[in-house]
Parts: C-alpha cells; sequence; structure tokens
C-alpha cells in the first residue's frame, strides 16, 4: 500500500496557544457500507483484548493523556466529554464488544483503540484544498445545519468550507456515503502525540479500508 501523508495547517494563534496541534491526512480507494468479514473478526478480536482494568490504565498511557490535557485546555472536561478513544472504549465496556458499525467507521475504530488517535473520515472529492484547524466565523453553521456555531468553536475546514467540529459532527455534504469513491482519513494531533503515532493510524486506517 503507497499512501499520501498531507500536511494541513492550523491558524496561527492556535498553533502558538496549543502546541503540538495539527491535522494530516490520507486518501484511499473506499466508500461507505458493510464491514467485510476480516474487519468484523478485527473488532472481536479487539473486544477480547479490552476490559474494565485496560480502560482505567487507558488515561496513563501518553496519548490518550495528550487528548485530556487539550481538552482540558479548551474548556472541556474529558469525564464528561470523552476524548475519541475513551467514549469508543466506553462503548466497548456498555455493549459487550465494538459493535460494527460499517466501513469507514469500522476502520478508524480498530486504528484509534490501537493506537489511542483521533481520526475523522471525509469524502475526498468533496474536498477542496488543504485541510486546516481554526475558530468558527461570526453566524457560521455546519453545511447542511442552520443551528449557529457557537464563537469560537474549533473546527476542521477546507479552502472552501467547514468540514465539521474538530471533536464532534462532520457536516453532512463531507461525509462519506455509498457513492464515496475516495476517503480522505484525518488524523488530529495535540501535545505531545508523536507523528509516528499519527501515521500508524492513518496507515491502519486506510489498509483495513483498501482490504475492504
Amino acid at each position: 500500500m503507497t499512501l499520501t501523508l498531507h500536511q494541513g495547517w492550523v491558524v496561527p494563534w492556535l498553533a502558538s496557544e496549543f502546541p503540538g496541534l495539527g491535522v494530516a491526512w490520507v486518501e484511499v480507494e473506499g466508500a461507505a457500507g458493510r464491514s467485510p468479514e476480516p474487519v468484523q473478526r478485527r473488532l472481536r478480536d479487539l473486544s477480547d483484548r479490552i476490559y474494565g482494568a485496560q480502560a482505567i490504565r487507558l488515561r496513563e498511557q501518553p496519548v490518550a493523556w495528550s487528548y485530556r490535557v487539550f481538552f482540558r485546555q479548551i474548556g472541556l472536561d474529558p469525564d464528561s466529554t470523552r476524548t475519541p478513544v475513551e467514549q469508543l472504549i466506553f462503548e466497548r465496556l456498555h455493549d459487550g464488544g465494538f459493535k460494527s458499525q460499517g466501513l469507514p467507521a469500522d476502520a478508524l475504530t480498530i486504528a484509534t483503540v490501537e493506537t489511542g488517535v483521533a481520526l475523522r473520515a471525509f469524502d475526498a472529492d468533496r474536498l477542496q484544498g488543504r485541510l486546516c484547524i481554526r475558530e468558527s466565523m461570526p453566524e457560521e453553521a455546519l453545511p447542511g445545519d442552520p443551528v449557529e456555531l457557537d464563537p469560537g468553536t474549533l473546527v476542521l475546514a477546507d479552502e472552501a468550507s467547514t468540514l465539521g467540529l474538530l471533536f464532534g459532527a462532520s457536516a453532512e455534504p463531507a461525509t462519506v456515503t455509498k457513492d464515496t469513491r475516495r476517503v480522505a482519513i484525518a488524523a488530529v494531533s495535540v501535545g505531545s502525540v508523536p507523528q509516528m503515532a499519527i501515521e500508524e493510524a492513518l496507515w491502519m486506517a486506510a489498509g483495513a479500508l483498501e482490504r475492504a
């Protein structure tokens, strides 16, 4: 599998305020659909490895801890608004296993749980230019959603429009559907999350999609 790693950018004041904040992405052929048996088997194997004790120790791991620190820095309590990996672990403990949500969600789940890195997926053919992290603009709303964002909300965007909240909902026009032909898998890095972890997460998620 040969993939090109694309680096996005962060508006200068955010980059200065939050060293290590960034976004990178890769593009791979894929679409929304039912996960094939190999991907579902990986979810089952992952479920068998995750128990309550592992969930407690998760917070002590450097990557997971970095996201918790960043959440507090932007005014979110990670004990009530869970980081992406902790939300997935919570759902596994609540449901008794990682339930298949289809692709690309299952690919992101596998890679996020394995690495701790926060991942998103978008329809690559709907993106325009480089991805970036910025604050929402006055009276801005996610495309397809009439509700205005609170001023200063951190969002992922391309050079034309907002793609979604930095950690949260994606704009409807950018989501992956059954008609998608190429998927952009984006990783949001914070604090001291190493570049190696970012690349591993992207490669792992892309591999699951490419082999589907």
